[in-house]
C-alpha cells in the first residue's frame, strides 16, 4: 500500500464526518451505535436523510450538502481512499449535513433502522452487465434497500450505461414500480432543470466523449414482490477499451 494511501487513511480516523466500524462490532457486538439516531446523533437535528450509494470521492453527497442546507446526507462507499476527498472538503467547508460510512451495501440494515432513510442516489455504478445479483439496480439490492427506506422513498440512478439503464426501466416495468422520471440524455431534456446541477469527475469524462447522461427516479412501495425481468440488453460494447477508445460513438 502506498504512502499516500496510508497517509489518507489516517487522516480518515480524525475527521468528525467519517463513521467506521469494525465488522466484528457490527455484525456481533451490539451493531452499529448510530442505527436509528442518525439525524439526531450525527447531525444534530431531525432532517431527512439521503444515502450516496458507491459515493466515490463523495462528490454528489457534498454537492447536494451545500445545495440543500435542510437534508442530512451520507456517502457510503467500501474504499476509504476514495472518500478521503469527499471528507476533506466536509471538514474544510464546515458542511454540518454531510457525512460519509465506510462499510459495504449489502450492510446497510446494520447501520440504519427501517424508514430512516427517505431517498437513495446511486451514481454511475458499475453496470455488472455479467452478474444480476451485484447491480446496485436490482432485485438483491432493492431489497436490501426495502429495509431502510421510508415508506414512499425513492431510488435515483444516473449512469452513463445503455446497459444499466435498459436493465432497470425493465426491471421497474416488470415490478409495476411507480416511475417518477425517466430520460436517456438528461441534459438535452426537460428533466434537466429537476436533477442537481452536479457532474462528477466521470461524468464529465463521458459527457466529453460524447456520452449522455441517463437518469431514472422511482418508488418503492413496502410491499411489492420483486423479481428479475426475463429480458435480453445488448452489452455496452465501449466498455471493452480503454477510457479514450469508445466503440459506436
Amino acid at each position: 500500500m502506498g504512502k499516500n494511501k496510508l497517509k489518507k487513511f489516517a487522516e480518515m480516523e480524525t475527521l468528525p464526518c467519517v463513521y467506521q466500524y469494525p465488522y466484528a462490532t457490527v455484525i456481533g457486538g451490539g451493531g452499529c451505535p448510530l442505527r436509528g439516531k442518525w439525524a439526531r446523533e450525527a447531525f444534530g437535528n431531525s432532517n431527512p436523510i439521503t444515502l450516496e450509494l458507491g459515493c466515490g470521492k463523495g462528490e454528489y453527497a457534498v454537492g447536494m450538502g451545500r445545495l440543500y442546507p435542510d437534508r442530512n446526507f451520507i456517502g457510503i462507499d467500501i474504499k476509504g481512499a476514495r472518500m478521503w476527498t469527499g471528507a476533506r472538503l466536509v471538514n474544510d467547508e464546515g458542511l454540518g449535513n454531510v457525512a460519509f460510512l465506510r462499510t459495504s451495501i449489502h450492510l446497510l440494515p446494520e447501520f440504519f433502522e427501517p424508514a430512516e432513510v427517505s431517498e437513495i442516489w446511486i451514481t454511475f455504478p458499475d453496470p455488472q452487465m455479467k452478474k444480476v445479483n451485484k447491480r446496485l439496480t436490482g432485485t438483491h439490492f432493492l431489497e436490501i434497500y426495502r429495509r431502510v427506506l421510508a415508506p414512499g422513498g425513492v431510488i435515483r440512478l444516473k449512469t452513463d450505461s445503455p446497459f444499466l439503464y435498459a436493465y432497470t426501466s425493465a426491471m421497474i416495468a416488470h415490478n409495476s414500480l411507480p416511475l417518477l422520471a425517466a430520460t436517456a440524455d438528461l441534459y438535452h431534456s426537460h428533466l434537466a432543470d429537476e436533477v442537481p446541477p452536479i457532474t462528477t469527475y466521470y461524468e464529465q469524462q463521458w459527457l466529453s466523449r460524447g456520452i449522455p447522461s441517463k437518469y431514472i427516479a422511482w418508488k418503492l412501495p413496502e410491499d411489492a414482490k420483486l423479481t428479475e425481468p426475463d429480458v435480453e440488453i445488448e452489452p455496452d460494447t465501449y466498455r471493452s477499451f480503454g477510457r479514450g477508445v469508445l466503440q459506436g460513438f
